[in-house]
């Protein structure tokens, strides 16, 4: 069956144009489409949808709309995912998205709509209770963090920073593996070590740990003394 979606954009040029571009795909069935917040909550109590794909700003106060619904959704209808689309590399914005968990929730900034395989294959991850953040934000928090003194990045191997962007995107231990023509088995143990060098505890989920190694990211000073938890 195909993936059921509810569409918000502020901007009518680039809703009909996310529109038309979904409507060509058989994966997916684009049930309504939004301008603003009041008629996107209403788009959702009417349709029921699977995901909904939604700009990070829209009226009424043209601030971060799409975060809220999403963080809405948490109570009302958990099992509706959430896609925000964004012009925002600030990564702040992918990290209040995924404050009360990162499973069914993706951020990708708006350029991706020109990759609507890149596009559907989040919706399809989101749908599917797992999580996509997009991979200019993760390179961006990974750049950053770099930088500060003492950061535990710089003992991480070009292989273990390599999956720690990989695993932050919200990719599984198989998908990783398949990117980089390895073996899962062999992801799983340098995630153990990333983990471990980072100061951080195991998360066997993958949700979690895409939450966990974003909050590390986020973070600015020396290394934890004692591992964390999300």
């Amino acid at each position: 069956m195909a993936i059921r979606i509810v569409l918000a954009e502020d901007n009518y040029l680039v809703r009909e144009g996310i529109r038309r571009l979904l409507e060509a795909e058989p994966e997916v069935d684009v049930l309504a489409t939004c301008e603003d917040r009041e008629s996107l909550l209403e788009a959702i109590e009417e349709k029921r949808p699977d995901v909904v794909l939604t700009d990070i700003r829209m009226p009424p106060t043209d601030t971060d709309e799409g975060i809220r619904v999403a963080d809405e959704l948490r109570d009302t209808h958990p099992e509706i995912g959430v896609v925000v689309l964004s012009q925002f590399l600030d990564p702040q914005y992918a990290l209040a998205l995924l404050d009360r968990g990162a499973d069914r929730r993706g951020y990708l900034l708006k350029e991706r709509v020109r990759d609507l395989a890149q596009l559907v294959g989040a919706i399809r991850e989101v749908a599917a209770g797992g999580s996509v953040i997009d991979p200019k934000v993760v390179e961006s928090l990974v750049a950053a963090r770099s930088h500060v003194d003492d950061s535990p990045l710089a003992d991480l191997t070009p292989r273990e920073r390599q999956i720690l962007e990989e695993m932050a995107q919200g990719k599984s231990n198989a998908a990783i593996a398949q990117s980089l023509f390895i073996t899962e088995r062999s992801v799983e143990k340098v995630i153990h070590g990333v983990f471990l060098k980072l100061g951080l505890t195991w998360q066997p989920d993958i949700n979690r740990r895409v939450k966990a190694v974003l909050v590390y990211l986020s973070e600015e000073g020396a290394r934890p003394e004692t591992p964390r938890s999300l």
